[in-house]
This record gives structure tokens, C-alpha cells and sequence, in this order.
């Protein structure tokens, strides 16, 4: 799920940046590796005051526990996180994907 307020803010950084490949290019064009990615999550971690550890798929749990405590259906999150695991997956057999278009990002319930 793309949030509305992320959207409007790819949008602005594309205008800007006008990236030719890849929405997020390194310095000399083409895709970040792996490690520039994880230095970068550490400068903002840092740059936000964020002190607990953490990594690039800490934000991954951090979305889906956001989306628990804001009441949605474990078994939608399981399949907003695409989790494909024989057991997970008898889940999926009983839902449908009516619910998707009433779960909103936490994002645009974010107060800026």
C-alpha cells in the first residue's frame, strides 16, 4: 500500500531529481547496493534520535505493528507483507481483498 502523503512526496522528489533508471540512484547513476542502503537508514536513525537498534527491515515491522495497533486484521497484514508460508497461507484462504480498500497507510494518520 502507497501513502497518499508518500506518493505526493515521490511525486516532488521525481520533479527534482528526474532519475533515469532507478527512483533512488546513487551518485554516479544506477541502483543503491546494499550497504549504501543500510548506511543511510543509520543516518536518519541518527539524524532522527532514534536510538534503539535497528535495521532497513525494522521498518517493515514497524508497518505492520502500526497497522495491529491501529486495529486491522492480522491476517490482512499477513497479506499486505506478501507472507507465503504453507502455514500462513490456509489464512489467505478465507479472506478476501474487499478489506484492502478500507486500510489507510499510518502514515496519512500521522500528525506532521
Amino acid at each position: 500500500m502507497l501513502s497518499e502523503r508518500l506518493l505526493s512526496l515521490l511525486r516532488e522528489y521525481y520533479r527534482q531529481y528526474r532519475p533515469k533508471e532507478f527512483l533512488f540512484e546513487g551518485a554516479k547513476g544506477g541502483r543503491y547496493s546494499t550497504t549504501s542502503l543500510r548506511k543511510i537508514f543509520k543516518r536518519a536513525l541518527k539524524a532522527s534520535g532514534v536510538r534503539k537498534d535497528a535495521h532497513l527491515h525494522t521498518l517493515r515491522h514497524s508497518f505492520a505493528t502500526h497497522l495491529l495497533e491501529r486495529g486491522v486484521d492480522l491476517r490482512y497484514i499477513q497479506a499486505l507483507l506478501g507472507h507465503s508460508s504453507p502455514k500462513t497461507k490456509e489464512i489467505y484462504t478465507h479472506i478476501t481483498t474487499k478489506g484492502f480498500d478500507n486500510i489507510n497507510s499510518p502514515l496519512d494518520e500521522m500528525k506532521i
